[in-house]
């Protein structure tokens, strides 16, 4: 059975998620944390944090609530990083795949008010984008058993999604790369992650609504939790609060890739510390409905909270969305994904959530069954945590606050690896 306990998380957000569990092992040279107060003060959850920077991880956010305390909110980072942004738990983060979660109740908003049907076709909403859309449904696009290529495997969108190509894509031109590729499958007939499920579901809600997506999440979402840092960016802009997010330079990328990724994959931005690059700055326009929001740590506990105590969706397509396929049909007890929302098992127990990765920010975010504790973790690079030390202290953090968020105390031996990877 896949759990949490063992190996790295696999990141599903982006096409260069690969290399995230089959890395090859590099030396890894450590940088001081710069700690809004020393670690000793704030607690085990601050000690598990300024691990993972000292592992390697540029930057990284935890929020956690247990449900009968303050919630606990930490930063950390590199001391090279300050220079561009001191880290605060407030800053807002690009989501990355999180924003399924919010797509999805945005659908399962409309099939409750009967506008949109789990059954219809998608032929019927996107006539003529997708081919065999007859066969399709918005339920299998939502729980991605559609069989749909992943776009974001499309080398001329994975330039774009690295900042190498500067050309703004469409989301029809995003749906298209990805239909312009043979189906992995038969419609239904399997799970499979992929991002062009979300960029076909965010056309169907324009369609069905006549709004803009940015539009719908702010008034259906956004306003009524009085989520003040949560927003579907319309422009390339940089906002001031966004924390800044890195990666390897090519250099040292190159030693993290598979085979078979496309030659002279690399992140553009300028240069950083001793190995990586500011990719704060790169085109965001490949995300849209599949990873576009960008958010707090804050608002998106809110989000949760008011998603699982139903707050946002009747008690009927509630249980819709915690509908699960097994992500790994060989341990169908283990993690599932429901209609945007994952079930996962830690080593403390089964939540509730999604991650999410975007060029420089990866991110997981969870709840309780009945969203009365949250917990986030927000590290501001992807492929540095693909060092099998980063990794071991990353995936330590996150069980560690998992457990917290649950109240339970952290199994023996989840600390993380002082070996050097």
């Amino acid at each position: 059975m896949t759990t949490h306990t063992s190996a790295p998380r696999r990141y599903r957000a982006t096409a260069l998620a690969l290399a995230s569990t089959a890395v090859l092992g590099a030396t890894l040279t450590a940088c001081g944390a710069a700690s809004a107060a020393p670690t000793s003060a704030r607690g085990p959850l601050a000690e598990f944090t300024q691990k993972t920077v000292d592992a390697g991880a540029s930057g990284v956010i935890v929020r956690m609530d247990d449900g009968r305390h303050p919630a606990t909110s930490i930063a950390d980072q590199a001391g090279w990083t300050t220079a561009d942004h001191r880290l605060t738990a407030n800053d807002e983060f690009r989501m990355g795949s999180n924003t399924k979660t919010m797509i999805a109740t945005l659908v399962l908003q409309l099939v409750a008010e009967h506008r949109l049907a789990l059954t219809d076709p998608v032929e019927q909403r996107l006539p003529g984008l997708v081919p065999n859309g007859r066969a399709i449904t918005v339920r299998m696009l939502l729980n991605h058993t559609s069989g749909l290529f992943n776009y974001l495997y499309d080398p001329a969108v994975l330039a774009a999604y690295t900042g190498r190509d500067t050309r703004r894509w469409t989301p029809v031109e995003l749906l298209a790369a990805g239909t312009a590729h043979p189906p992995l499958f038969a419609p239904g007939s399997r799970f499979s992650y992929s991002n062009t499920n979300y960029i076909a579901l965010g056309l169907i809600l324009q369609r069905a609504t006549g709004q803009s997506l940015a539009d719908l999440i702010q008034q259906r979402i956004a306003r009524p939790l009085h989520l003040r840092h949560t927003h579907l960016p319309s422009s390339p802009a940089v906002g001031r609060r966004l924390a800044h997010g890195y990666e390897p330079d090519a250099a040292h990328l190159a030693l993290l890739l598979p085979a078979g990724t496309p030659p002279g994959t690399s992140f553009a931005g300028p240069h950083r510390g001793t190995a990586d690059v500011d990719t704060t700055a790169v085109n965001q326009s490949t995300l849209w409905a599949a990873g576009g929001v960008v958010s707090t740590a804050a608002d998106w506990a809110r989000f949760d909270t008011a998603l699982l105590s139903g707050k946002l969706l009747p008690a009927a397509q509630l249980a819709q969305m915690r509908t699960t396929v097994p992500e790994d049909p060989t341990a169908p007890n283990g993690d599932g994904y429901g209609l945007g929302l994952r079930k996962v098992v830690f080593p403390c127990g089964t939540v509730w959530g999604h991650d999410g990765q975007a060029a420089g920010y990866s991110s997981e975010t969870y709840t309780d069954p009945k969203g009365k504790r949250t917990v986030a973790v927000l590290t501001s690079t992807v492929f540095d945590l693909a060092r099998p030390r980063a990794a071991a202290a990353h995936q330590a953090l996150v069980n560690a606050a998992v457990c917290a968020m649950l109240g339970k105390r952290l199994p023996t031996g989840s600390s993380p690896s002082p070996a050097a990877g």
